[in-house]
């Protein structure tokens, strides 16, 4: 009788902790819920059904899109012949820049949906989780490629063959991780193409030696930058056989982003000056060494922590030097 009292007494008391565990269930899906709304910023206002299109484009995560716009600012700074004018091809650059990242990351996600399975960093990302289908990812690749496009048209015919000729690297790199351990170096290719771009919207005589100079100063910051921050999957990539210019560098990755760096620092001192000579530029150009510098300082012994704080800081290098540059307006 006692055991079957017991049992009652059981029986009675496990809906109860159903309806507690169903509760907690609830409170840690809002929990997570709420998460997900607060990374997503400004965007979190949109129906829950675009959330995943906000994740994939990375439009919950800017820093992609200012690094990729900066190196256009700097041309627009250094070339235009006035301050509105400036202004005007930068703000293009920006919507261009933010619409063209976002579907580049669509490509990259496309091609790496499996492995991006396989590492916890990106396991979550909509393709990889499942959140989206790869032709929902499709159809948002098209409408991501007509702003764009509309964009482009708005730019001189010369300048619609020039950036159409980036479209092989941005195609090619998310395989470049899987043939060469210099991925990053594809990516510095890619993302500097603002700097040709930006260049053919302002003269036809675009290509120039200090033009390739600042291209090839922008291509080895950001094969630098991008080092640093894939010292964050170096233990996945080596599970899922990706590579990267952190771990070809191993023990040297200090040495190796001060060589990138350094050799930026040069090719950029070169092209600005054949563009604008002496100024107040200098200045910008001073205070985004230090900034490079600095991050190098940061570099022995770093977590993974450290490495996406020192990667994010690139934009106020960026920044720096896009400041600089800006004076070159003020009467000499």
């Amino acid at each position: 009788m006692g055991d079957i009292n017991k049992q009652t007494l059981l029986d009675r008391g496990a809906p109860k902790r159903l309806s507690q565990s169903v509760v907690m269930t609830k409170k840690s899906d809002q929990q997570t819920s709420q998460s997900s709304d607060q990374s997503l910023g400004v965007w979190s206002h949109l129906p829950r059904s675009f959330h995943p299109y906000i994740f994939i484009a990375r439009l919950d995560r800017p820093i992609g899109w200012w690094l990729l716009i900066l190196p256009g600012w700097w041309i627009a700074a250094a070339l235009s012949e006035t301050l509105i004018s400036a202004l005007w091809l930068m703000g293009l650059f920006t919507l261009g820049g933010i619409t063209m990242r976002g579907a580049g990351c669509v490509v990259n996600d496309l091609w790496d949906r499996r492995i991006d399975a396989q590492v916890a960093r990106t396991a979550s990302r909509p393709l990889a989780s499942g959140a989206i289908t790869p032709f929902k990812a499709l159809i948002f690749l098209g409408f991501l490629s007509a702003i764009g496009l509309l964009v482009l048209v708005s730019l001189p015919q010369r300048s619609w063959l020039v950036a159409i000729a980036s479209f092989p690297l941005i195609i090619c790199y998310p395989l470049a991780k899987r043939v060469t351990g210099w991925p990053q170096l594809v990516l510095g290719l890619t993302f500097s193409w603002a700097v040709p771009v930006a260049a053919s919207v302002i003269s036809a005589a675009w290509l120039t030696m200090p033009l390739v100079a600042v291209y090839l100063g922008t291509v080895m910051w950001i094969t630098g930058y991008d080092t640093i921050y894939a010292v964050q999957d170096q233990e996945d990539d080596k599970r899922a056989g990706i590579k990267s210019s952190a771990l070809s560098l191993g023990r040297y990755l200090r040495e190796g982003v001060f060589c990138f760096y350094t050799a930026a620092l040069l090719f950029w001192s070169y092209g600005f000056f054949m563009m604008l000579g002496p100024g107040l530029w200098l200045a910008g150009l001073g205070g985004a060494a230090a900034h490079l510098y600095w991050q190098i300082s940061q570099l022995k012994g770093m977590s993974a922590i450290t490495a996406r704080r020192l990667f994010v800081s690139n934009r106020t290098a960026g920044l720096i030097l896009t400041a600089g540059l800006m004076l070159s307006f003020l009467p000499q």
